[in-house]
């Protein structure tokens, strides 16, 4: 659930730090959901959290507000650069969605804890926590890689999709937001297959293999398109390479026993 952690913690307009003596900045505005005497670094570590759960930055939830004039913004969490670089926030706004949004996830995280730890039986210390990363995994919006693709093929069509996958591939590979695992898109294809749509089944398949060349169950995904099609040559030659890259498969060299009519 990440959200930008700069929601919660709502800090004074950022031209007004370094108000107190010796330039310690006042105490953060506007706290509805963390304590309203949490410290200032804490808030701000917070924050920083959140963001990087939700792969955002500030102004994700944040209201820019103009710096004063030859002053220096100040990004909320620490990072302001010198020379006038950072931009500065109006912390204790409310005026974006996302930051209200931030604070009712905020609550149900702090609701969802205690049932979990009461559901696996364990001491509250040694339960897995929920978390705004637990959902976001790096992504302001936790969708499934799945129902992105079956969204934008429903509305751009499947070239469309594809390309959003390889954009998505390029950008979070390695990371924990999307699976690019080797079963992902035979799993896509897969339900492709069974909705009776074995051409899109086909070119998500071959797309995997752009990935995974000497994926065996890419090849068995190919064969049951190709049945699908009623292509018994394309199936065979599908299987026959699946059963080359995995010979102790027995269950896919029945398959292609049958498939062949021995």
């Amino acid at each position: 659930m990440w959200l930008a952690p700069v929601l919660l913690a709502q800090e004074p307009v950022a031209g007004q730090r370094g108000a107190g003596r010796g330039g310690t900045p006042p105490a953060p505005q506007n706290l509805q959901v963390l304590p309203k005497d949490m410290p200032q670094a804490q808030v701000v570590s917070t924050m920083q959290e959140i963001a990087g759960a939700l792969g955002v930055q500030c102004t994700y939830c944040h209201v820019q507000a103009a710096a004063p004039a030859g002053g220096r913004g100040d990004g909320g969490g620490g990072r302001g650069g010198r020379g006038g670089a950072a931009p500065a926030f109006d912390f204790a706004s409310d005026d974006k969605p996302q930051k209200k949004a931030a604070r009712q996830m905020m609550l149900m995280v702090r609701d969802i804890n205690p049932k979990v730890v009461a559901a696996v039986g364990k001491a509250e210390s040694s339960a897995t926590r929920v978390g705004c990363v637990t959902c976001h995994r790096g992504v302001a919006i936790p969708k499934q890689l799945a129902e992105i693709l079956d969204q934008t093929t429903a509305e751009k069509g499947m070239p469309a999709a594809v390309n959003q996958y390889k954009a998505l591939r390029k950008q979070y590979f390695g990371a924990q937001a999307y699976d690019f695992s080797e079963g992902t898109l035979v799993t896509y294809a897969q339900r492709a297959t069974n909705a009776n749509k074995p051409d899109e089944a086909i070119g998500w398949l071959q797309l995997n293999l752009d990935y995974f060349p000497v994926s065996s169950r890419t090849y068995i995904g190919l064969a049951q398109a190709q049945q699908k099609k009623n292509d018994k040559e394309g199936a065979i030659k599908s299987l026959e390479k699946a059963v080359e890259l995995d010979p102790q498969n027995a269950q896919t060299k029945r398959q292609l026993d049958q498939l062949k009519g021995q």
